[in-house]
């Protein structure tokens, strides 16, 4: 088989290349506690774009921190017998929520189902850290320049997947215990950190994660693509490499490597042995470092495309909840 990475034995016990910061662990407790304080002043408006006859279909806003109001799509069963399980869905880097229509089976199932917009991206989840409106790449080194790691944009997106999960668990047609997430490439690196941050999270399916392992990403000559905004910061503010470490080490904060040991849901994971865009290696940094249940589905012809048969895996495994 031909190789992009290294052999599946050794992917099998790598353990990551990224720095962990030392304080990481307080970083995030106090990132918690920020989120504890932001009230989510949730609303539920029904929306005009769709007119299911089974399900009832919403635009759902929230604050997150620092205040924006961040939106998602939301779609409930019509008829209920009592709390239905929830799954929360996230997408790929500069994209957005999609189409209502795409949540509908799960609904057509007994679920709740929420997809986030992320601040910022393509959708209209508000970034009201510097301009309205959307932007298309970048949110990676958003904030390096910063002297407080609290400012990394992505710190806001993976607290908004967190506030996510607890609203829809406070819904009073939501079962809080029976609570899913999922998502592909960004919204595989979301999947993880939510599943970090909020506890009770029962099953996360991440697809090829993203934001993983950033120095193996960058050894490995692969900083172009969904990664470019590494290569481009360094050429354009740091050509001599004399703020290399400290860059690597402030994006460790971000690693969802260093968030997957607080994960306690139980987790079904992809990923394509020829993947060019997130490399294996990156992937299972993360993976090895998940210390609850878990299993992983091995595409060894598969980049970072459509995996045939993951649509169907994933949606068996969420009517576990």
């Amino acid at each position: 088989m031909p190789l992009i990475d290294k052999p599946l034995s050794e992917l099998k016990t790598y353990q990551g290349l990224n720095p962990r910061p030392a304080d990481f662990d307080a970083y995030w407790s106090a990132a918690l506690k920020e989120l504890d304080a932001t009230d989510p002043k949730p609303e539920l408006v029904p929306t005009k774009e769709i007119s299911p006859r089974h399900s009832e279909a919403f635009d759902l806003w929230f604050t997150g921190v620092g205040g924006a109001r961040v939106y998602a799509k939301y779609v409930r069963p019509k008829k209920s017998s009592g709390r239905n399980p929830a799954v929360l869905q996230f997408h790929g880097y500069t994209g957005n929520s999609g189409d209502f229509a795409g949540r509908l089976a799960w609904a057509g199932e007994g679920f709740s189902v929420a997809a986030l917009d992320c601040r910022g991206q393509g959708g209209r989840s508000e970034d009201n850290g510097s301009v309205n409106g959307t932007t298309y790449r970048g949110h990676i080194v958003r904030g390096l320049d910063d002297p407080d790691p609290r400012k990394l944009h992505f710190r806001q997106i993976f607290l908004d997947t967190a506030q996510l999960a607890r609203v829809v668990m406070s819904l009073p047609e939501v079962d809080a215990a029976r609570v899913g997430a999922m998502g592909g490439s960004q919204g595989g690196a979301l999947t993880l950190a939510c599943a970090a941050l909020e506890p009770r999270i029962k099953r996360a399916a991440p697809v090829f994660p993203f934001l993983c392992d950033y120095r193996r990403v960058w050894e490995m000559d692969l900083a172009k693509d969904a990664y470019e905004e590494l290569r481009t910061w360094f050429r354009q503010f740091d050509p001599l490499h004399a703020r290399e470490q400290e860059v690597f080490s402030k994006l460790g904060y971000i690693d969802c490597q260093h968030l997957a040991p607080r994960i306690k849901a139980e987790i079904l994971m992809y990923v394509g042995l020829m993947d060019p865009i997130c490399p294996p290696s990156s992937q299972y940094a993360a993976y090895n470092k998940i210390t609850s249940r878990k299993n992983i589905v091995i595409y060894p012809d598969y980049g970072h495309e459509g995996l045939p048969g993951e649509p169907d895996r994933t949606f068996n495994f969420m009517l576990g909840l």
